[in-house]
This record gives C-alpha cells, structure tokens and sequence, in this order.
C-alpha cells in the first residue's frame, strides 16, 4: 500500500539518512521533507494546516531542538521543538489513524549509577533540553496509540555537527586535545538509527519506547581514541579530563548507558558494537 510519509528534520543526522534511505527503498511511497523554507515547524498553526493538506499516514518526527546549551537561555523554542511539536503530531495521528515515530534521548534520566537504563526506569532530567525532551515523550503517550518513541544517545555521521566531525576538524588544527572520560555511553551513528527504525515499522513493531543506540559502551575520551585509530593522518595527543573541569551552561548525563533487551527482543537480533559501526561509518566516509 502506498504511504505519505512525513520526515521532519531532514537537514539534521537522523532526518537526513531517513530520507536517503527511504528514496531507495520504497520508491512507491510519496515522500514528504519539507524544509524549514517551507515549512516553519516553530509555527505550530502552519503545522497543523500542512498536515490537513498532506495528510501523511506515518511522520518520522526527527526534529528536535538539540543545542543543549543554548537551551538553558532560548527555552521557549526548545519547548515548541521538543514538547509541543510532537504533541501536534501526536494529536494528528490519533485522530486520523496515523503513525508516528519520534527520537528521544538518554538525557531524560539523570546520569547517575553504572547500569544501562531500561525503558521503565524513573526519568529525572539534569537540564531544561532533557525537560522538554520528556515532556515530548509523554505527550505522545498521552495523545496517541500508534507510537514508536526511540530513545537514542551519541548521535554522529559523515555529515553535520557531531563529536566525530569536531574531532577530525581539531585534529588538523591543534597538537593536544583534552577529553572528557568520566562520561559513559556508545556512540551511535545516524544511519543505523535509521535502519533500525524502518526495520521496527516493517515487524510493526507495539508501541511504545525503546532504547535504539548501539551495544557496548565507552567515554568520549575512548570514542576520540577509537576514531583516531582507525583514521589516516595527524595524530593529536590526548588528554583526559573530567566533566567537572570541563564547566558547560547544561548539566551533562555521566551514565548514558542504555539496556538495548527491549528492542534486540522485537528485532529478534543483537545490536551490533558501536566500534564496528564506527569502522563502518568511516568505511563510507567520501574522500
């Protein structure tokens, strides 16, 4: 059956592989990725008038206000990206039979303890983006059956604003780098956070949260170490610091470590190692 299919956030990581990946999967289905020239998601009422015109049967709402510094001071958008936005959405697809998948974040939990989060525990929030994120996740379940929330951590590609590009950049401009290594979690790149997800819609996965980040686990200090390794050229010197010599307006997560049971259950299949995806994304770096 053919699909509209709504993917906000398309100059983003995530928003962007989703469409590169669904123009060569399903050539059937009507592709909606309007940008922000058309489509102003800040400005709800032209939302909801796009969504009476186009009437998509599923959104991939990979929006997201993630400046979590910034979002301490321009709290007001980060609430209209992260909490009122996929309510809208969530509002929408009750209403006309629709589906929506929405990303979430690890920063909904407060970092404490060594144990990988499970989609069940008690959420807590360090700072206002983590806020608004839940906020987001819980107007969804309040507003809509048909869901999917994925709760991802890390997030990096070839492309956009992420540690792995600021890593390479800094490499060609410094000698010595100093790194946080009391942060913990795994890097996870936007194009299996893509993959997965069509994969979740095609088992038509039960709604609900899951946590969609790769398997094992290391600091930022370990993922610059491992990109290094593994790519030619200048070799900066590392240095390890930790989170609380390293002052920033938002609180920061130390444990971000996520229980991967929930969606391995559903896919039938082990997540793979984030240095194996890693190898992978390097693999398809361009030249």
């Amino acid at each position: 059956m053919t699909k509209t299919i709504l993917i906000t956030g398309t100059t983003g990581q995530v928003g962007h592989e989703l469409k590169t990946l669904l123009e060569q999967s399903n050539p059937n289905h009507q592709l909606l990725t309007p940008n922000r020239q058309h489509l102003d998601l800040t400005r709800l009422n032209e939302v909801k008038q796009y969504l009476r015109e186009k009437q998509p049967n599923l959104i991939l709402n990979a929006a997201a206000y993630t400046a979590v510094d910034q979002a301490e001071t321009d709290r007001e958008t980060a609430t209209l990206l992260n909490t009122q936005l996929p309510e809208l959405f969530a509002t929408y697809c009750q209403a006309h039979g629709a589906q929506l998948v929405h990303y979430s974040t690890d920063y909904v939990y407060n970092g404490t303890g060594t144990k990988p989060w499970q989609e069940t525990d008690p959420t807590e929030p360090l700072n206002h983006y983590g806020q608004t994120k839940l906020e987001g996740d819980l107007a969804i379940q309040q507003n809509c059956t048909n869901y999917l929330i994925l709760r991802t951590s890390w997030v990096y590609s070839n492309r956009g604003k992420n540690f792995l590009n600021t890593m390479l950049r800094l490499a060609q401009e410094r000698t010595e780098l100093s790194i946080v290594n009391d942060q913990h979690g795994a890097p996870t790149p936007a194009s299996y956070i893509a993959q997965t997800t069509l994969e979740l819609l095609n088992i038509q996965a039960p709604s609900g949260i899951y946590h969609l980040a790769a398997a094992g686990e290391t600091t930022w200090l370990g993922f610059a170490e491992a990109i290094f390794k593994r790519v030619e050229g200048q070799t900066p010197e590392l240095d390890r610091t930790q989170t609380q010599h390293y002052p920033t307006p938002a609180k920061r997560p130390l444990n971000s470590r996520l229980n991967l049971a929930k969606i391995e259950q559903a896919l039938g299949k082990t997540t793979p190692h984030w240095e194996d995806l890693l190898q992978q994304t390097l693999k398809d770096r361009q030249p």
